[in-house]
């Protein structure tokens, strides 16, 4: 299940379930081109980077609601590493809030980091994925898309935006040796729990969901994002993997 000698285009790469992937990748010999916008977070996976591994971690400082920005950020990195073998479009943001209380520009924000920003990295990725007929894209979905969430809609259709385009993608590219999927995490313990007023109230809620009773850790995410992103995973695409401890169930 190797990813050694990949270049992997990486959104949100230095999150709550960014960093430590990102860090997987980089122990397994890819190259990770680690897209982010948080100085502190950035600092913290430069810092966390095996000194071994840093000439393979590429990070752009960027703003993905800048599209065209980021374009153009992506466009020159892909020419001085040779383009992306693969794209993990991650990123996003999530504000809660009842659903009249959002205007249309407040879910248009959400769309253009959640999805646009995705779309723009594919479209950046698929040249060379075509030429090399070889590519992996995976699109970071949502337990909340399954229902349970109330306050989150922009997020909660953005993930479901994502599935669709991981279908839509999967048919589109099959032909030239691209796979597209998408995971789905449950409630992992990250910086987007902060959000729920009571932690210790929220915890129990999830492990009465799940069949699997503890939290998820980055390592369940890196593993499943590690295999989709093989060649083992090559003949998997448009499907949605549930990392979720047995939440959902199909």
């Amino acid at each position: 299940m190797s990813i050694t000698g990949r270049t992997i285009l990486y959104t949100g790469a230095a999150g709550g379930l960014g960093l430590p992937t990102t860090l997987a990748f980089l122990e397994a010999g890819a190259r990770v081109v680690a897209v982010d916008n948080d100085p502190t977070k950035i600092a913290a996976l430069e810092a966390a980077a095996p000194p071994e591994a840093r000439e393979r971690l590429v990070v752009l400082a960027t703003d993905l609601s800048d599209l065209d920005r980021f374009r153009a950020d992506i466009v020159q990195v892909a020419e001085r590493t040779g383009g992306y073998d693969v794209v993990i479009n991650n990123a996003a943001i999530y504000p809660s809030k009842p659903f009249e209380d959002y205007t249309i520009e407040e879910h248009q924000a959400v769309q253009k980091v959640n999805v646009d920003a995705g779309i723009v990295a594919v479209q950046v990725a698929l040249p060379g994925m075509r030429a090399r007929q070889w590519g992996r894209i995976i699109n970071i979905a949502s337990v909340t898309f399954y229902g349970g969430w109330a306050l989150l809609s922009p997020y909660v259709a953005s993930k479901g935006a994502l599935v669709g385009l991981t279908r839509a993608w999967a048919r589109e590219f099959g032909g030239d040796g691209i796979t597209v999927n998408a995971i789905s995490p449950g409630a992992f313990p990250t910086d987007a729990e902060k959000i729920h007023p009571d932690p210790e109230g929220y915890t129990r809620f999830v492990l009465d969901h799940q069949a699997v009773k503890r939290r998820g850790t980055p390592a369940d995410i890196a593993k499943a994002l590690a295999f989709l992103a093989s060649d083992d995973a090559g003949f998997i695409t448009g499907q949605t993997l549930n990392v979720d401890g047995g939440w959902v169930m199909h």
